[in-house]
């Protein structure tokens, strides 16, 4: 098999450029891949796949850079891609199909578009100057930590640069694995969610056999629900605060305010509920030993509102 050259600048990387790499070793597996970061013209013009540096892009000719006049910007938004986003363009399925079992592969599409929705579209639009960079613990933040301090003795030593990028591009990597089963299992989750909701007894309170993303897919389908109620290991059952909009910590309906940070006997008494073992002081979350306790506890919290 031939080997791919694989060309992005030297010096100062960043997000863009780390994670556009980490996508390409993922969907470019089994291929020799040969790595040159370089600004070097002919070094450019003789590689089979660029990013980031050239001032050319052209997909067709796998050139994928965004610094020049002209570069492509999103359609929805008006925001300039990155490097990272011009290559999940075309590389981005296959990225995700290498991560997927064989079962799961028919979601590789589904997968890639909500990765370039929830992760690619932030690393376009920090890379840009549109948005902000995230705080220390962000991505962005994590992959320019990578670079050498500026006060390094071997700041333009090429070997220990490239040594820097890839231990950056390889913290990409593992993120970008992570994310994707994580997607998946959501995805997966969202049939599930709408199945055991139809048939719970009670609109407002869906039965799950597991913990799972579930709030996603209540708001994707607009379901009644107030709350969740699923086994946990341990032997225990949660009672799980349904948040009136996505992000919010607030609850479509609190447990009861005299219920807030009781626990075993006293929640018990004060609740009714003989096997009710807690409840959090923001009464977001609740637990009982058994499947009847945590229903109790949902619909007697619905009934006293």
């Amino acid at each position: 098999m031939p080997t791919i050259q694989l060309v992005t600048h030297n010096g100062t990387f960043h997000c863009d450029d780390a994670f556009a790499y980490a996508t390409l070793r993922l969907a470019l597996q089994g291929a020799e891949l040969r790595l040159v970061r370089t600004r070097d013209p002919a070094h450019v013009a003789a590689a089979d796949i660029v990013w980031d540096v050239g001032t050319v892009h052209d997909a067709s000719t796998q050139r994928f850079d965004h610094h020049q006049r002209g570069a492509p910007v999103r359609s929805d938004t008006g925001i300039p891609f990155s490097a990272a986003g011009l290559v999940w363009q075309v590389h981005g399925v296959a990225a995700v199909r290498a991560l997927l079992s064989q079962t799961d592969a028919a979601r590789a599409e589904a997968v890639a578009a909500v990765i370039d929705d929830e992760v690619i579209r932030r690393i376009d639009a920090i890379d840009n100057g549109v948005q902000h960079p995230e705080d220390t613990l962000g991505l962005s933040a994590i992959v320019d930590d990578c670079n050498l301090p500026w006060n390094s003795a071997l700041v333009g030593d090429p070997v220990a640069e490239d040594e820097s990028f890839l231990g950056a591009a390889g913290m990409a990597e593992v993120f970008l694995r992570h994310r994707v089963s994580k997607i998946c299992a959501r995805l997966a989750a969202e049939s599930i969610v709408v199945t055991a909701h139809n048939e719970s007894p009670d609109p407002k309170v869906l039965e799950l056999n597991c913990k799972m993303p579930w709030q996603d897919p209540v708001f994707q389908h607009d379901l009644p629900v107030i709350y969740a109620i699923y086994p946990v290991p341990g032997g225990n059952w949660i009672v799980d605060a349904m948040p009136p909009k996505p992000g919010s910590y607030e609850q479509r309906l609190p447990l009861p305010a005299s219920w807030a940070g009781l626990h075993g006997d006293a929640l018990a008494r004060v609740s009714g509920i003989p096997d009710a073992v807690f409840v959090h002081p923001r009464r977001f979350v609740g637990a009982a030993r058994s499947r009847q306790g945590a229903y109790a506890m949902a619909t007697s919290s619905i009934e006293s509102a």
